[in-house]
């Protein structure tokens, strides 16, 4: 299993998020967290990469090679060069120079890769973030409206490097409000877990 989760609860700002959520994936399987705003998609996948604290509930991860959050905060180097930026994140992941290479091309940002981070279009930076996780060893991948942002082309682009991730055994969470280009194993409507 690469990540077990058992009755997790979230509280914040002294209001029951949700409560009662569980769900397993194995190497190969996805999950698509669906919900209105607001009722705990992100803050879910901050809790199981340990931004958010876990008071109820139990999450176990396989984490021998880590985690990858692609969200709506870059937590690029906004002065650094595109290349640079994301290679500062591999270097800290163990992931090599062709890995960091590989995801520029596939999200479409080769010609974007001297450019300093703060210059890009949001479209573009949601693209960055993207290759980052992309670039990323880590077997679970923990996207946050991975669609927000982006046009046609680079949705299709998504949907192959999720595809490639489950086929290759990695694992996916993804939070979207809209259906993203890959096939999802699992479903869960974390308004059914409000009270």
């Amino acid at each position: 299993m690469i990540v077990d989760v058992s009755g997790l609860a979230c509280i914040r700002g002294g209001r029951n998020l949700y409560s009662g959520v569980s769900f397993a994936l194995a190497g190969g399987e996805s999950l698509r967290v669906s919900g209105p705003n607001g009722v705990g998609k992100s803050s879910l996948l901050r809790q199981i990469c340990g931004l958010l604290p876990c008071r109820y509930g139990s999450i176990c991860l396989d984490d021998e090679r880590g985690v990858a959050l692609a969200d709506e905060r870059p937590a690029l180097d906004q002065e650094r060069p595109l290349r640079d930026a994301l290679m500062f994140w591999a270097r800290l992941d163990g992931a090599g120079p062709e890995r960091v290479d590989e995801a520029i091309a596939l999200m479409a940002l080769g010609a974007l890769a001297k450019l300093p981070v703060r210059m890009l279009s949001t479209g573009q930076r949601k693209r960055a973030v993207l290759a980052r996780a992309i670039a990323s060893p880590a077997r679970l991948w923990l996207l946050d409206e991975p669609g927000n942002g982006l046009d046609d082309a680079s949705l299709d682009a998504l949907g192959q490097a999720m595809d490639a991730h489950v086929a290759q055994g990695g694992a996916i969470i993804a939070a979207s409000h809209f259906a993203l280009p890959h096939r999802f194993t699992h479903t869960l409507d974390l308004a059914e877990h409000t009270r």
